[in-house]
């Protein structure tokens, strides 16, 4: 029974690991909050999903900014934390990261919006 074992190579050899792509969609999203810094007043926090095919990830981030901000500089900043904390938590190599912005919030349309509506 022993020789069998050694036979097949060490124990960290052995095995496979999968990780479901809702734990890598979850890392990806938290990555992009710290990336974008702070959520606008009354936006909604990053939200990713993600598409893994064997060890290699396609991420799709949605995320509301402050009006005005450089919109470049920011999706360039989330796209590079998300890259580099998927690879390093999941050692997935990430191939894409869309980064799309859904909503730019201003200070004067929520000065001027009422109260429960939309800016």
């Amino acid at each position: 029974m022993a020789a069998d074992l050694a036979s097949r190579g060490p124990v960290r050899d052995r095995g496979a690991t999968s990780i479901a792509d809702r734990v890598v969609a979850k890392i990806a999203a938290q990555a992009a909050r710290e990336g974008v810094g702070t959520v606008p007043e009354g936006g909604s926090k990053p939200h990713a999903s993600v598409v893994v095919h064997r060890d290699v990830a396609r991420v799709a981030v949605s995320l509301e900014l402050d009006y005005p901000t450089d919109v470049g500089r920011r999706c360039g900043a989330v796209r590079g934390r998300v890259r580099a904390r998927v690879e390093e938590l999941v050692g997935m190599e990430v191939h894409e990261v869309t980064v799309h912005v859904e909503r730019l919030h201003s200070p004067l349309t929520r000065q001027a919006a009422p109260r429960g509506s939309l800016s």
